[in-house]
């Protein structure tokens, strides 16, 4: 069965003098060290241990043949995103990442494709990144769910939307900066408990501020990791909407009616999830999705959804495949 993973990351070799290209103090470099094993750092500290699967294509393909999947959509982490910095230099660090992933991909460009990010606080300049992005064969672009205090539904990133849609380009949105800090110092709490409320707080400034009726239908957006908590939480959000006008005032519609709007991937590791999450949103919006390779991705790619024993073949080949050849425009065989 026809296998897109939509939601997968590189590291690419930056090293520690590319890094200050960013960030003179905590620029963002790979150690590379025994074994395959490296360690992402953070100026002269440790972020994140990996291994060569981020860096390595011929790594990468033969573990996608051993899980069965075809194709891979490959972005960048978060932590290379570089919103916080001027916006030049943002751009530049982001032509270099981009450049980056389309050498990692063009070691077997059937079956991997780049997605490009962009300097996201300088619309202008992301515009025009995103433009020259697609030019040079990225398929997609990875953004952060905001920027700074701005969410999705500031004028400037609904401006970006707005080219994204004209463009053609779809969007992987990837929840990143997370809230709550102060408390969520221990256990990963910022990626367990933070990281979902970050994409459903993107989801629904969306929808509540009426966004969506500023943004095209032809708009291709997805939200990572399932969307985060939006799915069990939309109840709560429909009544929230019936009997408060505060937050029904500037959303037309029952919240619940937009779920036609943007996509979501696979990636929420349990069976009672992910039939949650296909009840919600329908097996036409959700798409594979495995966070590959890094230590919270699917171990074994595409098998929770393969294995699911409530999912007929028709719906595991539109979540598996289809669906992302659409969304992606990759041909699907």
């Amino acid at each position: 069965m026809f296998t897109v993973d939509i939601h997968s990351h590189f590291f690419p070799k930056l090293s520690r003098s590319q890094g200050k290209l960013l960030d003179s103090n905590h620029g963002p470099w790979l150690e590379i060290r025994k074994n395959g094993k490296g360690m992402i750092m953070t100026g002269a500290s440790e972020f994140r241990p990996v291994y060569d699967a981020c860096w390595n294509a011929e790594r990468r393909i033969e573990e996608m043949d051993r899980c069965g999947v075809d194709v891979q959509v490959v972005c960048a982490t978060p932590l290379l995103f570089g919103y916080s910095k001027p916006p030049k230099i943002a751009h530049d660090w982001a032509e270099m990442i981009n450049d980056m992933a389309v050498d990692l991909c063009s070691e077997n460009s059937s079956r991997l494709k780049p997605m490009a990010q962009v300097p996201l606080q300088d619309v202008d300049l992301a515009s025009r990144l995103v433009t020259k992005a697609k030019a040079d064969g990225h398929v997609g672009v990875q953004i952060g769910n905001h920027v700074g205090d701005h969410d999705l539904d500031h004028p400037h990133l609904i401006e970006f939307l707005q080219h994204c849609a004209r463009e053609d380009m779809p969007i992987l949105v990837h929840p990143w900066d997370m809230l709550g800090n102060e408390r969520m110092n221990g256990y990963m709490l910022k990626w367990l408990v933070a990281m979902p409320a970050e994409t459903q707080l993107s989801i629904l400034s969306l929808i509540l501020s009426g966004a969506f009726e500023q943004l095209p239908m032809n708009l291709k957006i997805c939200f990572a990791h399932g969307g985060g908590s939006f799915a069990y939480l939309l109840g709560r959000v429909d009544n929230a909407w019936e009997h408060r006008d505060i937050v029904r005032k500037d959303c037309p519609n029952v919240p619940s009616s937009y779920i036609d709007r943007f996509y979501v991937d696979s990636a929420v590791f349990s069976l009672e999830a992910l039939r949650l999450l296909t009840d919600v949103m329908g097996d036409r919006r959700i798409m594979l999705g495995t966070d590959y390779p890094f230590p919270l991705g699917e171990k074994e790619m595409s098998s929770l959804l393969r294995s699911h024993p409530e999912f007929n073949e028709s719906q595991k080949l539109r979540m598996l495949g289809l669906n992302a050849s659409e969304f992606f425009s990759i041909d699907f065989h």
